[in-house]
């Protein structure tokens, strides 16, 4: 990270300095909601090569990347074309095109939201890239959520059993070149993510801002071999707010950048459909009484939540 205000915390730490890795993590996400992770140990080829399989795909002419959408699914696997999706409460849709990876099932799905994957023929490396980089950052994923269980009192898997069928999506996404420079729309408007955190494999260029509470925005950029780290709405909500989801966006360039492509990928990971947010006793006190007496199911919030970006269209009755 460029930004020395968030940090960057080595994952190998976890293992050998586990009490003070996890106060520094802990600490970092209850002030920013944001945090680099180094020494997670994912090849650089592994990003390489799913960077290279998404570039040829979003190359390809728009009639063929249609085809790839899977119409009554909310954009949960597939393709998902410029100008649909949008910030909650935003009146112009996003700058972006993006693909959804899911997880790969070995048999029946578990909940009936955990559809099958859908891959592009025209680049028949683009599964195999993919699938690699969903499985190294749902392991990463995996270890960062068994930290921040210790920094809320619960025990070190307190996750495991709550995320080993999520719903989680790795997200390429192509940011095309801005024609019109005077457009109200913007790369990413200004959002909160809506799973429990979310991994980014970082684009160079810059763009990504956070929201501080002074109400400025910080500019976040990745380095290489660092990924950033944030928490979504759905963690939040189980933190009682202790450990906050940070707005942030994704602004258009100016001068010639924008007439350039962006490019990012992050990996959304959601807890089982099933699970059910339930405030955590930890984190409810006299000074931070319960903001969500009640509970509610993981995956009616997620439909909740895809319809307010347009991704679901409401049902009418």
């Amino acid at each position: 990270m460029t930004q020395q205000q968030v940090p960057t915390l080595d994952i190998r730490r976890f293992a050998t300095d586990k009490d003070n890795f996890v106060a520094e993590i802990g600490k970092a996400y209850t002030e920013f909601g944001f945090c680099g992770i180094s020494g997670h140990g994912i090849p650089d080829e592994v990003v390489a090569k799913t960077y290279q399989a998404i570039k040829q795909f979003f190359a390809l002419p728009t009639e063929v990347k249609a085809h790839y959408h899977q119409p009554g699914q909310g954009g949960a696997r597939g393709y998902t074309a410029i100008g649909v999706e949008k910030a909650k409460d935003s009146k112009h849709p996003d700058l972006k095109e993006f693909w959804h990876v899911g997880r790969e099932l070995d048999g029946p799905a578990p909940h009936p939201s955990l559809y099958p994957n859908v891959w592009p023929v025209e680049v028949p490396e683009f599964k195999q890239a993919t699938s690699a980089l969903y499985e190294s950052l749902q392991s990463l994923g995996c270890q960062v959520l068994e930290a921040l269980a210790l920094f809320l009192q619960q025990d070190q898997s307190y996750f495991a059993d709550k995320v080993n069928y999520g719903n989680s999506i790795l997200r390429p996404i192509h940011y095309p070149p801005i024609a019109d420079t005077s457009t109200q729309s913007i790369r990413a408007g200004q959002h909160e993510d809506i799973n429990l955190i979310t991994l980014l494999v970082g684009s160079h260029e810059s763009g990504l801002e956070i929201l501080r509470r002074d109400g400025s925005w910080l500019p976040v950029t990745t380095i290489e071999g660092t990924i950033v780290v944030n928490i979504g709405d759905m963690l939040q909500r189980l933190t009682n707010h202790l450990l906050p989801s940070t707005t942030h966006r994704v602004v258009n360039p100016a001068g010639a950048a924008a007439g350039q492509p962006r490019y990012s990928i992050p990996f959304f990971m959601h807890p089982n459909p099933d699970y059910v947010i339930e405030t955590l006793p930890s984190c409810v006190s006299e000074q931070n009484p319960n903001r969500y007496p009640e509970p509610i199911n993981s995956n009616d919030y997620l439909m909740q939540r895809l319809e307010e970006i347009g991704l679901l269209k409401k049902p009418k009755y």
